[in-house]
């Protein structure tokens, strides 16, 4: 299961030509990029891996590269409709994989269980269990590095029900 989330972080105007997501530091003005957290979890609703993408980009180019550092293949993947792409399908189907992606409106029909669909509220879940941390939350961290770092223990302590 894919999923992002818009999380809140400030940078530089020279940020997206630098090496992505080493380096931020908050601007001298009042808003600035964000970054959004994409997160792809197990059956269990467990978050498996993480990527920081910047706020002002699409987290679709970032999936096929999340989907191929899981350690096994996954018999369904489930994303909503920001995951739409000809592409994107082809992909989850190479790896052995089924997609279960609703069309957009405006795309042809293609086959989406909904019984599979349904389980996407678990990586909802997830990123409500993540935000009851209060340096996820509020993106207390200023660099990028220490905020996934951050990321990664709220999910370890998920893993262990702390």
């Amino acid at each position: 299961m894919t999923e992002s989330n818009a999380t809140q972080i400030f940078t530089d105007e020279t940020w997206a030509v630098r090496e992505p997501l080493i380096e931020a530091v908050r601007p001298p003005s009042r808003g600035g990029y964000g970054t959004k957290v994409c997160v792809v979890a197990d059956g269990r609703g467990r978050a498996v891996t993480f990527t920081l993408a910047p706020g002002q980009a699409h987290e679709l180019p970032l999936a096929p590269a999340m989907l191929d550092r899981l350690p096994r293949e996954p018999l369904w993947v489930v994303g909503d409709k920001g995951y739409v792409s000809n592409a994107f399908r082809e992909h989850v189907w190479t790896m052995g994989a089924r997609p279960a992606i609703p069309p957009k409106r405006r795309d042809a029909a293609v086959a989406c269980p909904q019984w599979a669909y349904r389980n996407r509220h678990l990586v909802e879940d997830l990123r409500a269990r993540l935000k009851e941390w209060r340096a996820v939350a509020t993106r207390y961290e200023k660099t990028a590095a220490s905020f996934l770092a951050i990321l990664h223990l709220a999910a370890a302590a998920g893993w262990i029900k702390i």
